[in-house]
This record gives structure tokens, sequence and C-alpha cells, in this order.
């Protein structure tokens, strides 16, 4: 993974998501459907929210909330993004900041991927096998 390169390089841009008034346990079924951490919440068209499988520990399994709880309930509202063209490192730089697995994309104030930690692990492990390959 090039440090220095746009993080819109390494991001995945197929979104995933969810309705705010769907329940938690809808969402969960996506989630594990396409076997991903996150949804994006979208509402008319724009994402306003984000859920993660660490908002269904912390959020619904410890404090008890039953699954038919909808997701606007525990999604998180306050979006932590980064513009398309930001360096990778700047990008980890961010993410470590706010202890978090995965952020969002936006190009001209809209949201147009994701980036994560397994989209970082994926682009070290391709790498790693062209290296080897090469010797």
């Amino acid at each position: 993974m090039e440090r220095n390169a746009p993080i819109k390089v390494y991001m995945t841009r197929k979104l995933i998501g969810v309705n705010p008034d769907d329940t938690i346990q809808e969402a969960c079924r996506i989630m594990v459907k396409f076997d991903i951490g996150s949804l994006v919440v979208i509402e008319n068209d724009r994402v306003v929210g984000f859920f993660t499988k660490s908002d269904i520990i912390r959020r619904v399994i410890v404090p008890g909330l039953p699954y038919t709880t909808p997701v606007k309930e525990i999604m998180t509202r306050e979006l932590i993004t980064t513009d398309a063209n930001t360096p990778v490192r700047e990008v980890l730089k961010t993410m470590a900041y706010h202890r978090i697995k995965h952020i969002l994309i936006e190009e001209e104030g809209k949201i147009v991927g994701i980036f994560t930690l397994s989209d970082l692990l994926e682009a070290t492990r391709r790498k790693l096998e062209t290296s080897i390959s090469v010797e």
C-alpha cells in the first residue's frame, strides 16, 4: 500500500445500507449476508448514520435492547469522514486518533465509499504477495 496515494485508490465504492426504521435484527442479517462489519444508514438518498458491530455490542447487547429496536435509535449520527483525495497515511492517522475501524469517504460533500481496516489488510496482503512472487 502506497502511504501517499489518495484513499480513493483503496476504498470500497459499494456501500451497503439500511433505512433508519429498519430493525437491528434486519441490519444484522444484512451484515451477515454480505460478511461486513458496518452499514450506512440512508434516508432520502442521504447518509444519515452509521451502524457497526461495535454498536451492536455497546448499544444493544450490553444494555439489553430488543432486536426489534429501530437502527435510528442506536446508530452513530456524528459521521467521521475524509475526502477521497486524502493520502492513506493521513486517513490512518485519523482512524487511529478516533479509534475507529471504518471511515466514510467523501467527494464533493457526498459519501462515495468506505475504507476499513479489512481494506488495509487486503492491500497489504496483495503487496506482500507481489513482493514474494518477484523474488
